[in-house]
Order: structure tokens, then C-alpha cells, then sequence
């Protein structure tokens, strides 16, 4: 009787839709347009390009808009069809798009900062110009006149920018790997808190209004999910990175959060489970489960007649543990390590295989991504790279 082929199971992965390739330079931002088939570019090699489907299936110029100076970051505004720019020179323009898509019409600029715009947003609510700079100022214009309400000095250059339209919280994070919590009145700001959770500098923020949660990605390639209107302190740190995090997108309504890497990696997080915070490393001068001394320790080395060992850590409990009581590896999804790490052989012993069940799922975008824009509505992710292309995914197989 001959054996019974069972079929694979189906891979669930985002499906490519399309490149958009032309740019001379990395394209620094873009964005989808919402109910339309195009995209909105802007490029280090100082252009404003917006690109629709046309009838061959490929994307084409409608507009093509050269500036005085490198493209750094964009905001756009769908219902408005406001478009702000920031430039490499400080100066932030602002245009309006036509209903087609195929001009342009420039409506102010803005003398926002010394250097290199980072990121700007406009509030349509507020009517307000939001932006960071390389000249660690963070500031904001009123839209309507193009006066500047107020400004604030960041401890470092400032990569991430989101802002509460409700409670009018500015978050900011910077390369010293700080995040910054303003109040913003109409034309004052106060310091709310500061805090630091990554080893290096925070390069994306991610705001979720409806849960009250800030998410940062890190060059130390790390995502660390801030309880922001809990008021517990809670931080819970995710690892599914071999590089430095890029971008960070939220789809609120299936709680998922896509992180994106400078290594390519397209990182799907389930943020629907009950998640658990890493513990504080524990110090000690020995082993916390065989006692044997670390090689600081002279005298219990000398007591004992015993070779010092190197100190690690166990990532479930955090007991400082010798490499013999520390010897395998297991992931640990609900605190976030997607990847195998160290566990005590305790600890390693009493992880089930219920615990070391996925919440995240992996994908490779081929090539090493600087932005990303999600449109929740489509389920279609853009992803730009160092490689200057524009790709468009269907992300409904995996966010769903």
C-alpha cells in the first residue's frame, strides 16, 4: 500500500506587489496614498516625486518636483492633501497636492532649524508644524501663519517623533537612546519626564493612541513596548533583530506591530498576548546556584582554593550564574526573546514548550530598509531601502 503524501503547510508570507525604481539616491521617506494605486517619495537626491499605477501596471511620475536641497523626511496629510517637506538646509516647505495627483502648489516654508530636518508632522487638529532637526532643537509652527510657537533642546540629535493629539504629548526619541515626554500648550512647553530603557540610540517611535502604548526601535536592535497610560512603568523588551531597528509600524486593529531592520527583516509582533517584562540582573560575587566565586573574587578564590569563573546572567530569572550552570539556550517569546538566549539549566528545565511558542513571525524584504509606511486599510506595507527602491507588500497574509 503505497504511504499517504501529506501536503506542506503553506508558508504565510507578505507577497511583493511591485518595485518603484528611478530614484538617484535613497529615498529618505515615502508613503502610500490612501484609495489611490500610487506613492509619495521624497529622495536624498532632492526630489518630490509622486508615482501612480498606470495602465501597463508600473508606476510612473506624475509629479516630479526638484528641491533646493536633499529631501531628509515628509509628512503627509490625506485629507487635506498637505504635503510638508523637510530639507537637509533646516527649512521645511509645505505644498498642497491637486485631486488627481499630477501638481503641486507650494504654499509656505518654514525656517524651522540650523541643520538637517529629521522628521516633521503636521497636526491638522492643531493646525500645527511639528519637527526635529541635527541642531538637537525640536520645534512647532502654526500652520496658518508660519510663526513658530515655541521650541525645546533635545540632549541629542532627535530620530523619533510622535505626537497625542488628545493630551498633547510630544514624544522624542535621540541618539543617546533618550526618550522625552513634552506638554504642548499654544506657545509653551513642559517637560513631562525623560526615559531610557536601550543601550544605544533610538532610532523609530511608534505611538498607539487607543492602547496608550509607545513603541522605540533601537540601534542596539532592540523594540522595548512603553506602558505609557498604565502608569506602572511597565517596559516590555522585544529581540527579533540582527541589526539596528529602522521603522516601526502598529495595525490597532489586530494589535500587531511590524518592525523593520536595517539587516532587511520584516518583524511581525503579536501584541495581543500577555507579555512579561525581563528581569533586572542580579549582582553577586558567585555563582547563584553552585556558589562558585567569579574571578573578582579574591578571597572566597583564596578560601576555597578555587578558580574564579566568568559571571552571566540568566535572561528568565536574571541570577548571576556560572557558564556550568548556564550551559543551554531557549527562546522565550513572552518576554520578548524570539531568538534562543541563555537560561539557567532551573529555568530551562521549567520553560514549556507551550512558552517557547512563537509570537512573532519573520520575513525578508531583500534589501536593508530606512523607512516604512503602513495602510491599515489595504493591509499594505511600503518599505524603502539603501538600495534606492520602493517596494510595495501585501501584508494581509501575516496581518490578519
Amino acid at each position: 500500500m503505497a504511504a499517504e503524501i501529506q501536503p506542506k503547510p503553506l508558508t504565510r508570507k507578505p507577497i511583493l506587489l511591485q518595485r518603484v525604481e528611478g530614484s538617484q539616491e535613497v529615498v529618505n521617506m515615502a508613503v502610500i496614498v490612501p484609495k489611490e494605486e500610487g506613492v509619495i517619495s521624497v529622495s536624498e537626491d532632492r526630489t518630490v516625486r509622486v508615482w501612480l499605477k498606470r495602465d501597463s501596471g508600473q508606476y510612473w511620475p506624475s509629479i516630479y518636483h526638484a528641491m533646493p536641497s536633499p529631501c531628509s523626511c515628509m509628512s503627509f496629510n490625506p485629507e487635506t492633501r498637505r504635503l510638508s517637506i523637510g530639507l537637509d538646509n533646516g527649512t521645511i516647505s509645505e505644498f498642497i497636492l491637486s485631486e488627481d495627483y499630477n501638481k503641486m502648489t507650494p504654499v509656505k516654508n518654514y525656517q524651522a532649524h540650523q541643520s538637517r530636518v529629521t522628521m516633521v508632522l503636521f497636526v491638522l487638529e492643531l493646525e500645527w508644524v511639528l519637527s526635529t532637526g541635527q541642531d538637537k532643537q525640536f520645534a512647532w509652527h502654526c500652520s496658518e501663519s508660519g510663526e513658530r510657537l515655541g521650541g525645546y533642546r533635545t540632549s541629542a540629535v532627535a530620530s523619533g517623533l510622535q505626537f497625542d493629539v488628545e493630551t498633547r504629548h510630544v514624544f522624542i526619541g535621540d541618539h543617546s537612546g533618550q526618550v522625552t515626554i513634552l506638554k504642548l500648550e499654544q506657545e509653551n512647553c513642559t517637560l513631562v519626564t525623560t526615559f531610557r530603557g536601550h543601550t544605544g540610540g533610538v532610532t523609530a517611535l511608534c505611538w498607539d493612541p487607543v492602547q496608550r502604548v509607545l513603541f522605540s526601535g533601537s540601534s542596539d536592535h532592540s523594540v522595548i513596548m512603553w506602558d505609557i497610560g498604565g502608569r506602572k512603568g511597565t517596559a516590555i523588551e522585544l529581540q527579533g533583530h540582527n541589526d539596528k531597528v529602522q521603522a516601526l509600524s502598529y495595525a490597532q486593529h489586530t494589535r500587531q506591530l511590524i518592525s523593520c531592520g536595517g539587516d532587511g527583516g520584516i518583524v511581525v509582533w503579536n501584541m495581543d498576548v500577555e507579555r512579561q517584562e525581563t528581569p533586572e540582573w542580579l549582582d553577586s560575587d558567585s555563582c547563584q546556584k553552585c556558589d562558585q566565586p567569579f574571578f573578582w573574587n579574591f578571597k572566597q578564590m583564596w578560601d576555597s582554593k578555587k578558580i574564579g569563573l566568568r559571571q552571566h546572567h540568566c535572561r528568565k530569572c536574571g541570577k548571576a550564574v556560572c557558564g556550568k550552570c548556564s550551559s543551554k539556550r531557549s527562546s522565550i517569546p513572552l518576554m520578548g526573546f524570539e531568538f534562543e538566549v541563555r537560561v539557567c539549566d532551573s529555568c530551562h528545565e521549567a520553560i514549556t514548550d507551550e512558552e517557547r511558542a512563537p509570537t512573532a513571525t519573520f520575513h525578508d524584504s531583500k534589501h536593508n530598509i530606512v523607512h516604512v509606511h503602513f495602510d491599515a486599510t489595504r493591509g499594505w506595507l511600503l518599505t524603502s531601502g539603501t538600495d534606492k527602491v520602493i517596494k510595495l507588500w501585501d501584508m494581509t497574509p501575516v496581518v490578519s
